[in-house]
Formats: structure tokens, sequence, C-alpha cells
């Protein structure tokens, strides 16, 4: 329990940090986009290649992978038959609003819980590649042929294989599956790089909560609120029912998909909303509430098994 204690006390301690330099301005009104940018392109796959390359993939790849794919699925439906059948929204509005009750956040936030609660950063990464490699494309497929009346599949493909994200993880694996120990000279500077990615995407991730400001008018309440719900209670406990008593995990397994599962909903979503100019607030609101609400959440699933 003092593990799981520590663990908090350390990604608060963090967040706290990133937020006081957020109100004090003391980095610069470049400093959120500037670690952004570093975190995803350079230092996430670092760290991600170098925990792959190490770990036992086909073990982070069996049972966890399906667990995870059907709850945020069956999130993302449940969303989408609401919104379109008793609200009647947009397409378009709808596949936002799904996005924001299924799709986690599992490089910034992700990284740094699979750490600190699951001992392992590996753990993250079978999600991450799930919702780059499936979630995403889909979506901007449907966005770009719904707002922009056509979309460019080479486009989609080009974007989803240089994310420098999925090239790490897929690298890391590659490396793994074929049995290659990369010597100390090759790895051990790797590492050091992506010892990097924890502190600062938790530090960025406190830059962004400065300024917030929640329910403006036109906002979409409802769905904000239902895809809150959705993520933050609805989908653990799809992941814990799924993983329990369908594919029969426990210990370690159960606790890494339900954790995985309560991770708030991710930044990429409100990307998204804000590159088709749909549903920009209903995805910024929803990626707020879940993720200052993640946390009750992740330290009730801590209690409860880890």
């Amino acid at each position: 329990m003092i593990q799981i204690f520590t663990g908090f006390a350390v990604i608060a301690l963090a967040v706290f940090v990133g937020w006081i330099a957020g109100r004090t301005g003391v980095l610069g009104p470049e400093a959120k986009p500037m670690l952004a940018r570093l975190n995803f392109n350079v230092l996430a796959p670092f760290l991600l290649f170098s925990v792959l390359a190490t770990a036992d993939v086909g073990a982070l790849f069996s049972a966890l992978l399906p667990v995870s794919a059907i709850a945020a699925a069956a999130m993302m439906l449940l969303f989408g038959l609401v919104a379109m059948l008793v609200w009647r929204s947009s397409l378009e509005r709808t596949v936002i609003g799904s996005l924001a009750s299924g799709y986690v956040n599992g490089n910034n936030f992700g990284i740094p819980i699979a750490v600190y609660m699951l001992g392992d950063a590996a753990y993250s990464a079978p999600v991450v590649l799930l919702q780059l490699l499936l979630f995403a494309p889909v979506a901007l497929a449907v966005l770009g042929a719904r707002v922009n009346g056509h979309t460019s599949v080479a486009a989609i493909v080009r974007t989803t294989v240089t994310n420098p994200i999925i090239v790490g993880s897929l690298a890391g694996v590659l490396v793994s599956v074929s049995g290659l120990e990369l010597p100390p000279i090759v790895l051990e500077p790797i590492e050091l790089i992506g010892h990097a990615a924890v502190p600062l995407m938790l530090i960025a991730y406190g830059l962004s909560l400065h300024g917030q400001r929640l329910f403006e008018a036109g906002s979409g309440r409802r769905e904000v609120l239902l895809a809150t719900v959705l993520k933050l209670v609805a989908m653990p406990v799809a992941a814990w029912a799924v993983g329990r008593f369908v594919f029969g995990l426990d210990g370690i397994e159960l606790y890494a998909v339900t954790v995985l599962a309560a991770l708030p909903t991710a930044q990429n979503v409100f990307n998204f909303a804000q590159r088709y100019e749909t549903a920009e607030v209903v995805a910024r609101d929803t990626v707020f509430l879940t993720t200052v609400g993640s946390v009750p959440v992740l330290f009730a699933v801590a209690l409860l098994l880890g």
C-alpha cells in the first residue's frame, strides 16, 4: 500500500509543479506546445522502445489487449447509440463524443500511471498502439468524409505509420520478438533519454490545467457528463468484468486492465475536434473532467485491486 501512496505523491508533486509554472508564467507562453512536441516526438518513443525491447511482449499482448479493446468499444458504442438515437446528434459530433468516452490517455498520463501503479511502462503500450492503429484512423476517416466531404486514405495511412509513438513502440516490439539483446552501449543511452519522459509528461499536464474554464455556453453539457461517466465509471467496471469473467484474469493482469480503463480521456480527442472544428468544447471539457476525476477513481482501483 505504501507504494501506491508513494506513486500518487510523486505524480501529484510533478503535476503541481507544472501547474505552478503555468500560473506564474515562469516557462513562458511556448512551454506547453514545446513540452508537448518534445514528449510526443522524442521522449515517449525512446521510453516505449526501451521498455518494449526488454519486455515480455507476448504476455502484454495476450489477454490485456482484447479486454481493453472490448471495454473501449463498448463505451464508444453506448455513447453513439444515445447521441444518435436519443439526442439526434450529427455523425461527426457523435464520433467526437464516442472517442471522449473510450479513448484513453495512454501516453502523457498512462505511462506515468503504468510506471508508478503497475511497475512497468510497457503496460500502456498495447493500448496506445490499439488506439493509434485502429481507433484514430477510423475516426479520422469518418470525420474527414463528413466535415470535408472527402478523406484521403493515403494521408491517414501516412500519418499513422510516421507517428513517432507507433514507430518507437513497433521497433521495441520487433526487438523483443526477435530475441535480440541490445548491448549496454546501445540500450543505456536510449533508456537515459526515455527516463526524462515521465516527469516532463506530468509537468506538461500540470501546465495544461492552468486557466481551464468548464461548461461555457453551448458546450453540450449532457454530452460531457455522459462521456465522463462512461469513461470514469462504466469503462473500468466493464474492463474488470470482461477481464475477470470472460478472460479469467486475476492478480496483476486484472489490476492492469482496470487501471488502464480508468485513465482519463486522451488529449488527442481534443486535437481531432480542433482539426475538424467539431464539438471542440465537448472534447476539451471531457478531457479536463476525466483527468481530474481519474485521480480518485484510480485511487479506488488501487485500494480494491492493487
